[in-house]
């Protein structure tokens, strides 16, 4: 039987790396594509090769997809990884921030999707997972701009399924709660504004408050397993909530009056803070 590949965008850390780990466990063949190919730190399996590829310069997308094609013979499933938060006071953001967090996480997601889909339309057959977030479906304080991608990819995702279903082409958006990687720091980027105080003690509260949730939450190995279970899934079933915390808010965010939902939100995130 011909082993099954998957390519990988963002592979080199956290849900990207612990999902090639898994899969390559599981003995598929695994595509892990990165900015800089030369972190592949423990990713040496047999049955992994690391591919150089940014999701905002669509050469490298065409040319990483082609290659691991030819690699391996085939892509069954792409996993749309690569991403990370620009957090903060929105008024703080800088243009260029605005635009990257918008290009990583919402644009390279069209990159890669677009590149893929003549060797999925050919084949008749493929899929294609997208690791959004709660925070897709939820917001909280300070996550403004991250929550605008999010939301973004997630209303792309369930229109294109629609689209993509009639060709044998499978969309799955995974949904994590708190995940603990270094989305809470190293790739975190932070607005900042020093001609701007008037925030200062509200955004302290809010940012230590998430960076906890960050700390204490599990780590991406349970992502991982969900990608594995969304990849192996005959369904054509669009979302896959990840951790207790993740279906707990979006159960609560379904069943209760949006004006309690928000003073939960408040509660939890805004603890501490003083008016």
């Amino acid at each position: 039987m011909t082993k099954k590949t998957v390519l990988i965008t963002g592979a080199s850390s956290g849900i990207g790396k612990a999902t090639a780990l898994y899969f390559a466990e599981k003995g598929w063949n695994v595509a892990a594509t990165m900015r800089n190919p030369e972190k592949t730190e423990g990713l040496n399996a047999p049955n992994i090769r690391c591919y150089m590829l940014d999701v905002t310069d669509i050469t490298s997308i065409k040319n990483t997809i082609a290659l691991a094609i030819k690699d391996f013979g085939n892509i069954d499933v792409i996993v749309n990884n690569a991403g990370y938060g620009a957090v903060g006071i929105f008024e703080k953001a800088k243009d260029e921030q605005l635009q990257k967090q918008f290009d990583v996480n919402v644009f390279g997601v069209f990159n890669v999707i677009r590149e893929i889909l003549p060797h999925f339309r050919a084949k008749k057959s493929g899929t294609i997972i997208n690791v959004t977030s709660v925070g897709g479906r939820i917001t909280f304080p300070i996550y403004s701009v991250y929550h605008a991608t999010k939301w973004a990819v997630e209303g792309f995702a369930e229109s294109l399924h629609f689209e993509l279903k009639p060709l044998g082409i499978k969309v799955k958006n995974i949904e994590p709660g708190a995940i603990k990687t270094d989305f809470y720091s190293r790739s975190q980027d932070l607005f900042r504004d020093e001609r701007i105080k008037d925030y200062d003690d509200y955004e302290k509260i809010c940012l230590t408050n998430t960076q906890k949730a960050g700390k204490n939450a599990p780590g991406p190995l349970k992502v991982a397993k969900e990608i594995w279970k969304a990849a192996n899934s005959s369904s054509f079933r669009l979302r896959y909530p990840v951790g207790i915390d993740a279906k707990s808010v979006l159960l609560l965010r379904k069943t209760l009056p949006l004006s309690w939902f928000f003073g939960i939100v408040r509660m939890i995130v805004e603890k501490g803070y003083k008016k």
